[in-house]
């Protein structure tokens, strides 16, 4: 995924209201920008660390310049804004990145599913082969005090406690069912479920695996001109 136009650097002041954040302009100039992240957004949204912002050309947005990644003291570079993981995904799998989805004649997004009254990220379907559900999680949640192991989530999330529960009920039906780690952190090397900060959701992705449903996970190469997945990394309990 290109950025067209690159995206432009500025310096963090504070994120509040979820949706907004302050930054200052490297001319001293101050502006509100959006911010497309309502999570916990960790070790993200430091005051005073550089962050990158893209640009909307549509007129009836009341702030056009987005929030898209975040760069630690340490040069670690984040990409915050969780729209682009469905994209990124999307596109790692056209491309062929993600081998282990390959082969399947559509893809559709954003489907209805489920008893739950939820709608999957990714839809893979193919004549000869059973469906492919696959639901896609950013990962920005870097332990500092272990190099490279990176968790997912970053705060009790029952949205995605949700979404395991569903897609163990698809692998129980006899579809494929996929758990995708899109990790947005260019220090995270390696993935656990966040134990110690959901233990609900730590358990419930143990008993999803264990019903079938797979898990992988994929790095992001991070810059102010492209994001795209790019290899595989580990995952482990």
């Amino acid at each position: 995924m290109k950025f067209e136009p690159i995206l432009e650097p500025a310096v963090l002041i504070k994120r509040y209201k979820r949706f907004l954040a302050d930054i200052t302009l490297p001319d001293g100039s101050e502006r509100t920008i959006h911010c497309a992240n309502t999570g916990a957004m960790t070790g993200c949204a430091t005051p005073g660390n550089k962050v990158w912002y893209s640009t909307s050309d549509n007129p009836k947005r009341k702030y056009p310049n987005s929030w898209e990644l975040s760069e630690t003291a340490t040069g670690h570079r984040i990409c915050i804004n969780t729209a682009r993981a469905n994209q990124l995904a999307v596109e790692a799998i056209e491309s062929g990145t993600i081998k282990e989805l390959q082969g399947y004649d559509q893809l559709q997004t954003e489907v209805k599913y489920g008893n739950e009254n939820s709608r999957i990220d990714i839809l893979l379907n193919s004549e000869n082969k059973p469906k492919c559900y696959i639901e896609v999680k950013s990962v920005t949640l870097l332990d500092e005090d272990e190099s490279g192991q990176g968790f997912f989530p970053d705060a009790v999330t029952t949205r995605g406690q949700k979404h395991l529960r569903e897609l163990a009920q698809m692998a129980q039906n006899g579809s494929r069912a996929v758990l995708l780690f899109t990790v947005l952190h260019s220090g995270i090397e390696k993935v656990s479920p966040a134990h110690h900060i959901d233990a609900n959701y730590s358990q419930l992705l143990k008993y999803a695996q264990e019903q079938g449903v797979e898990v992988l996970c994929y790095k992001a190469e991070l810059s102010h001109h492209e994001i795209k997945l790019v290899k595989a990394l580990d995952f482990s309990h």
